[in-house]
């Protein structure tokens, strides 16, 4: 039977209900489960029990297969059972039945190894054996079992051959005597070797012709040999005899036995044969007075057995006691009353003190962290004792923040990378070759006015030939009025040529001139001032008179842009590379496409409600038109009728005028119902075409809107570089390397490199607010950890050594999510990494100089240097256009 939750399934049995009204009404519809056999009153009691065999929950019984249905369960069991059935000796099934019928044993296991343990060296008559002949095995048949011979004349155990043919015939009687004593479960084993010994049994077999594929058994004999033994008969005893595994053995006598006895759920109840199986095999179903009376008393035993275990449990039951008076019998209930009272208090008190020390231990064990998943939070991870002993770093190596480029002003930092970044990343379109930021930095401090540096022409250059294709207004700076002679500075920028030939001669006017028209004080905050260093004197003051300053308006404008801070030119190049930007247009572009599309679908659902208001008005307007004539048509002649009445002759005429006006009316109430309906029909086809016109415009600007979205993602990708990672404190990586136009390899194989360091950025605002909501004390760890090198929120510095690099990838943990996406992308960066900032090195090593002469911005020449041997002073633009 299928098992569901270790439990056999249990078949409907049909109510009294239905069973009296069957009585009553054998006509009576029904439902039939015919798998099972089973009978339902209603189709939803059938269908949730055909619902419930459909689940995947069942096992067989017999292999022990699970995630069956109940009919795949069942099919199994029974095409197991017929395996097993027709693999188990046929003669010995009886009697093993016997066997088993009405014992008393609690595990079938036990009951297996009991029946195997008297039947491995037993058998009877008709079964198929493998008899050793000279150390070979012969298949052979049982004709006839010989018992155990009392007396004198013992037969000898030695094999005995016989050439006769024709075996003897047992008799009913001595069949039913072969291994009765030996076969009976309730004698002890001793007895049953005292008694019916089995190595005294004699059998007498034939040997059949090879049936079995024997070959890997040694000392096979000839095929001579072997025709020899075939047919013969021989007595043998159970020493040179065995059963073929896959028919006798501890397994499939377990299935067998499992198949065909059953027991019920009481205590110590016997084991009882199928009364199918029973009648089948001639086992006696009813069970004897004497097995009764032996498993009353055995079930009876375990009970009490049962009890006593838990009296002992409770408490040693009270001894008896002569009667007492009923002052002793108030005392004996007074002391019990207290007893009581005192083991309650106890037991409470015992039951407090666990509930405790239980809330203790879930409170303590709520307290333990949980094993860690690897990779995880890497805040979550700490630094063990353990793992400072085997050489774990504590502490990050230390950025430098002196080794910035104008690392004395932070803004002016910033705007610094994102210019040289800009100018980079877009140096393709921009006509730009590529150069270091080093290169950068170095031309955005250059100071000698009478050697000008080519790098900052070409770069404004190319800035203001792109900024001349950007819309804007005359003087748009002029609002806060410096002096009326500026307006006459720089008013040509937009046509003026920029030659490349003429290192770009002219570029600082125009420079002016694209300040005065594209700047304002609202996007440029600092324009102000820069164009009062441009246009005038250091001695002139703003607060002078227009024609006084006018007459101190310098020529020299070249000389006063290199006059000019580094925070001022980074600052001009900033502003210029914000409004060179192509996103500008595409936003601006987008919003119109927008306001347009908003637009047409206005129209276009102002159409259709149009197109239905006339629809509804011409439908009203017909029924209007034409109720009101067929009434005064139907009035008139029945007026006329009433007047006419005396008269035949005139009623004739009447009645002929009649008819011919209600002929006129249908006509021309017809052709009204025309003509609103080809009206109506023009109406809806021009409303339809307008609408589809409409349709294919917003059509077209929905395709519009897709290739700028994707010119927006093409550029944004492009100038918003991505950090290489965070590490656990969320402090930002970034390499510059690589960028847009630059390579990290040149022709031959040579190391390249854009910036030649990594950069570190301090965690965001919001990241410290993050990490300051967590329990422990991250600002102390942070201490710790980072000591020195612990920056501010967007705060910057740098690595600028390769061992610095190496020990912060020591430094860094696998075990966190953050720092091993870290590791992962330096790994795979590193051979470019590492030879970029030894390259940057080695350049800065062959260029060194005095840091006084190098950072100056006012010396123009230091003695014994020439200037135009800086590397920033060699570059040149290989990317320039001709016609530039």
């Amino acid at each position: 039977m299928p098992t569901c939750r270790r439990k056999r399934v249990v078949l409907t049995e049909p109510s009294q209900a239905l069973l009296q009204v069957a009585e009553t009404n054998p006509g009576k519809d029904v439902y039939y489960l015919h798998q099972t056999g089973e009978i339902f009153e209603t189709y939803e009691a059938y269908a949730a029990r055909m619902s419930f065999y459909r689940l995947k929950q069942f096992q067989c019984e017999v292999t022990g297969r699970s995630g069956l249905d109940y009919f795949q369960a069942l099919e199994s069991e029974q095409q197991e059972a017929q395996t097993m059935h027709s693999r188990f000796p046929e003669p010995l099934k009886a009697a093993v039945l016997k066997a088993v019928q009405w014992q008393v044993v609690g595990r079938l296991d036990h009951l297996v190894e009991a029946v195997f343990d008297r039947f491995k060296d037993r058998y009877f008559a008709d079964e198929k054996v493998y008899v050793d002949v000279q150390g070979d095995k012969f298949y052979a048949r049982i004709l006839h079992v010989c018992p155990p011979k009392h007396g004198p004349n013992s037969m000898d155990t030695e094999k005995q051959a016989s050439t006769s043919t024709s075996p003897p015939v047992s008799t009913p009687e001595e069949s039913v005597q072969i291994h009765k004593i030996g076969g009976d479960l309730k004698i002890p084993t001793k007895e049953t070797l005292a008694l019916d010994d089995p190595l005294k049994y004699s059998y007498n077999v034939q040997i059949l012709e090879e049936q079995h594929d024997r070959s890997h058994e040694k000392g096979k004999l000839s095929l001579k040999e072997k025709v020899k033994w075939s047919g013969s008969v021989m007595d043998v005893q159970c020493a040179v005899m065995s059963r073929d595994r896959l028919a006798f053995s501890k397994s499939i006598l377990r299935r067998f036995i499992r198949d065909c006895v059953d027991r019920d759920a009481a205590v110590a109840s016997p084991w009882t044969v199928k009364e199918a199986v029973a009648k089948h095999y001639g086992v006696d179903s009813v069970m004897p007075e004497e097995t009764r009376k032996g498993v009353e008393t055995i079930k009876r035993g375990e009970i009490d057995k049962r009890k006593k275990a838990w009296e002992d449990k409770e408490g040693p039951p009270t001894k008896k006691q002569k009667k007492m008076t009923a002052a002793q019998e108030e005392r004996v209930k007074a002391l019990a009353a207290a007893a009581e009272k005192r083991e309650r208090e106890a037991r409470e008190k015992a039951e407090k003190q666990k509930a405790k020390e239980e809330a203790e231990r879930l409170a303590a064990e709520k307290k333990k962290k949980k094993p860690i998943r690897y990779p995880t939070e890497d805040l979550d991870i700490q630094i063990s004792e353990k793992d400072k002993k085997i050489g774990a770093r504590v502490q990050k190596p230390v950025p430098s923040r002196t080794l910035l480029p104008f690392a004395e002003d932070p803004v002016a930092f910033e705007s610094f990378l994102m210019a040289w970044n800009f100018l980079v990343v877009y140096g393709q379109p921009l006509h730009l070759s590529a150069f270091t930021m080093d290169e950068f930095e170095h031309a955005l401090r250059h100071s000698a006015a009478e050697t000008p540096c080519v790098m900052l022409g070409e770069i404004h250059s190319t800035l203001i030939y792109n900024l001349r294709t950007v819309p804007f207004s005359r003087h748009s700076c002029s609002s806060f009025q410096l002096t009326a002679v500026m307006a006459d500075v720089g008013n040509n920028w937009d046509r003026v040529p920029l030659r490349q030939a003429d290192l770009r001669s002219g570029w600082e006017d125009a420079l002016l001139g694209c300040l005065k028209d594209h700047a304002t004080t609202a996007n440029f905050p600092r324009l102000r001032e820069i164009l009062t260093r441009l246009l005038f004197a250091p001695e002139s003051n703003l607060e002078s008179s227009a024609s006084s300053s006018s007459s101190r308006v310098s020529s020299a404008t070249p000389q006063r842009y290199y006059s000019l801070p580094p925070a001022d030119r980074i600052a001009i190049l900033a502003f210029m590379c914000n409004l060179a930007e192509q996103l500008t247009a595409l936003r601006k572009e987008k919003i119109e496409i927008n306001r347009m599309k908003k637009q047409y679908t206005e129209e276009m659902n102002a159409l259709s409600g149009e197109v239905e208001a006339k629809q509804n008005q011409t439908v009203n307007g017909a029924e209007d038109s034409t109720v009101p004539d067929l009434s005064d048509l139907s009035d008139s002649p029945s007026e006329e009728g009433s007047e006419s009445a005396s008269a035949t002759s005139g009623r004739r005429k009447s009645s002929s005028r009649q008819k011919d006006l209600r002929q006129r009316a249908h006509t021309q109430a017809h052709s009204k119902q025309r003509e609103i309906a080809r009206a109506k029909v023009a109406a809806e086809k021009q409303a339809q075409a307008e609408y589809r016109r409409l349709d294919e415009e917003v059509n077209k600007i929905e395709r519009r809107l897709e290739a700028i979205e994707r010119e927006f993602r093409k550029l944004l990708g492009a100038i918003r570089v991505k950090p290489l990672g965070k590490d656990r404190f969320h402090n930002r990586i970034w390499w510059f390397d690589g960028l847009g136009s630059t390579s990290l390899l040149g022709s031959g194989g040579v190391v390249q490199y854009g910036a030649g360091r990594v950069f570190v950025q301090g965690p965001t605002q919001m990241d410290v607010d993050l990490m300051s909501k967590r329990d422990d004390d991250i600002d102390s760890r942070r201490q710790e950890e980072e000591g020195e090198g612990m920056l501010a929120p967007n705060e910057w510095a740098a690595y600028t050594e390769p061992e610095e690099i190496d020990e912060f990838v020591a430094w860094l943990n696998t075990k966190g999510i953050r720092e091993l996406a870290l590791k992962n992308a330096m790994t795979k960066w590193w051979n470019h990494i590492v030879p970029g900032m030894r390259k940057r090195l080695s350049d800065v090593n062959v260029n060194a100089r005095l840091p006084e002469a190098r950072r100056s911005t006012r010396v123009k020449h230091t003695s014994g240097h020439d200037i135009s041997r800086e590397p920033y002073m060699m570059w040149t633009n290989r990317r320039a256009v001709n016609s530039a």
